[in-house]
């Protein structure tokens, strides 16, 4: 830039020719160039003034945009930042809720509460070896000696307590140490102890931090459906349960009682809906509180363990039960009606002797061979089936395989069959022996034929769309089935099943029980009841399953499922019907001495 001098000389020269004063040129050159100055400085500001308010009104468009964004965008599941160190340090966030499950009327089966951790950072603490004493009076289970080397070695952060009781929060609390922390959390929590404890299985911690933990499944429902409950997208959407909550504890409490009475070492029921295969009670004893859940105990059998799913898990040969397929076939296939006649004479095939428990003579119909639970009866209409087709027909009902119901334990539960389906295999599989199923897959196989003839298949989760298969017998033979099962509870060896008022179908199976060195006990036996209520339109399917029973009352045991099973699982349906909704059948006296059935 130029700058013009302040005295130029041919003014200065030109002023004293006049007689002016020089120095006031000086003067006025110097104003003028202050105001050049000013004029500059000015227009700078306010550029600047300029440039800063466009910023400024870029930013509040930009947060107005934001804002927008969010409160018009669904909720998302608030993640909490992890805090602490060494144990507790965790770079990932953590999901920290869980939905819900509730049973089909709504009612909680699990649910979140909140509650808090403990930790401790010992560089805080003033008196560590006090500190550890009345830890230790507060939770006796905490090792005292442990507690005290932790809090006087060198570790910055130590967990105490993943949970606690609002009474154990406080008695901390009155410590006074100021290296005694809390964190927030939430637990798990199941609000009737052990109802349903197999089926909704149970939670441990993930990731962890001092502010949050992540609630993983580990078994039953909550494992199945981990990511769907941890889900924040299903915005707290409850998992709702067919399981109907009274008639579960209804069944277990019958069911228990029952096991204690017949000296079982454990037992199992089902109830389920016969046209869609919804369960509405399911009950494995022994059993556990899902709040407090065991850990495995590797040094036992699976089947000792509380943890183990009779109902599911359990795969046992389940006796005369099977015999309703061997004649739900042949009806099926034509072979024979109610009113065949059969040889029931002890006979021999591949080295074995097919006989019965009574001698109840040399012929028997169909229906007698069904109401006194022939053996030979049975064996002999497999042979008019033939190995191949039954093994087909079983197939068709779902013996053969899991029964893929929502339960992680499920999967592993294959039915044990033959390698090869010999004419030997066929015969003893008719009366219930050399086929291991779960007492689930049974309920499903009486569900399939006698709710009309079409398979339904097990389910746990409530729905309007109930999975339904194909027809595997005619409603002729469904009816005529139920008919000759209806005949075993009043005539035959579940009389004991006959409850006033209600109309039940169905058949006892006792078992002995395979012994691991080869062969079978003579003293150890699976009794079991399967049956269907009311018999003229079946609306529920029942089955109950007693692992060694003996009925000791009298001068010898009793262990077949007439004096066992039977027994149970009439008072399951005397006391879970009317809970259904279901009205007895009442009969009253009318005019003419004619009576009436009221409903």
């Amino acid at each position: 830039m130029t700058r013009t001098p302040l005295r130029p000389l041919a003014r200065i020269l030109s002023a004293r020719a006049r007689g002016e004063n020089p120095d006031a040129i000086e003067r006025e050159n110097i104003r003028a160039r202050h105001e050049q100055m000013r004029d500059r400085q000015r227009l700078r500001a306010e550029g600047r003034l300029l440039v800063m308010c466009g910023f400024f009104f870029m930013a509040f468009v930009a947060v107005a945009l934001q804002m927008e964004m969010v409160s018009s965008s669904d909720p998302t599941e608030p993640r909490a930042a992890n805090a602490g160190s060494g144990a507790a340090a965790v770079d990932a966030r953590i999901l920290n809720q869980r939905a819900d499950i509730v049973d089909r009327n709504g009612n909680i089966l699990a649910t979140n509460m909140a509650t808090y951790s403990l930790y401790a950072q010992p560089q805080q603490m003033i008196d560590p070896v006090r500190v550890a004493k009345d830890l230790k009076k507060i939770f006796p289970e905490l090792d005292e000696a442990r507690m005290e080397r932790q809090f006087t070695g060198k570790r910055t952060f130590v967990w105490i307590r993943k949970q606690l009781s609002p009474e154990q929060m406080q008695k901390v609390h009155d410590i006074g140490s100021p290296g005694l922390l809390f964190g927030p959390r939430e637990m798990r929590l199941y609000p009737n102890g052990d109802l349903a404890s197999h089926i909704l299985g149970g939670v441990r911690y993930g990731r962890e931090g001092v502010d949050s933990a992540e609630l993983v499944g580990v078994a039953g429902i909550e494992k199945v459906y981990d990511k769907w409950l941890r889900d924040p997208a299903n915005g707290g959407k409850q998992l709702v349960l067919s399981l109907d909550l009274t008639a579960e504890a209804t069944v277990r409490e019958v069911l228990q009682t029952g096991m204690k009475m017949m000296n079982a070492k454990g037992a199992a029921a089902i109830l389920m809906n016969a046209n869609t295969g919804e369960i509405v009670a399911m009950t494995s004893l022994p059993d556990f509180n899902p709040n407090r859940r065991p850990a495995p105990l590797p040094s036992v059998h699976p089947g000792d363990s509380p943890l183990f799913n009779r109902a599911v898990q359990g795969l046992y040969e389940l006796g005369s039960t099977f015999k309703l397929f061997a004649l739900a076939q042949a009806l099926q296939l034509g072979l024979v009606t109610p009113d065949t006649v059969i040889d029931t004479k002890p006979f021999r095939i591949g080295g074995f002797l097919i006989h019965d428990f009574h001698n109840y003579g040399s012929k028997l119909s169909v229906t007698k061979i069904m109401v006194e639970s022939s053996n030979i009866g049975a064996a002999r209409i497999a042979q008019m089936i033939g190995p191949q087709k039954q093994e087909a027909f079983l197939k068709t009902l779902g013996l053969l395989s899991p029964t893929h119901v929502q339960l992680i334990e499920a999967e592993g539960a294959k039915p044990l069959a033959p390698p090869k389906w010999t004419d030997v295999a066929s015969t003893t599989i008719a009366y219930g022996h050399g086929l291991a199923v779960s007492p689930l897959n049974l309920a499903v196989a009486y569900a399939s034929i006698l709710n009309g003839g079409h398979r339904v298949y097990a389910s746990l989760v409530k729905t309007d769309h109930p999975k339904i298969g194909p027809q595997i017998v005619s409603p002729q033979v469904s009816a005529t089935a139920r008919a000759i099962l209806r005949k075993v509870v009043t005539d035959g060896t579940a009389t004991m099943a006959n409850v006033k008022g209600y109309e039940v179908a169905g058949k006892t199976g006792t078992a002995d029980k395979p012994d691991p060195q080869g062969g079978y006990y003579h003293d150890k036996v699976v009794s079991t009841f399967a049956g269907a209520f009311p018999a003229n339109d079946p609306k529920y399917v029942l089955v109950v399953m007693l692992d060694e029973p003996s009925d000791n009352i009298g001068s010898h045991p009793k262990r077949t499922a007439g004096w066992t099973a039977v027994p149970v699982a009439a008072e399951i349906i005397r006391r879970v019907a009317p809970l259904l909704g279901m009205r007895p059948q009442v009969e009253t006296a009318s005019l003419n001495g004619l009576k009436l059935a009221q409903n």
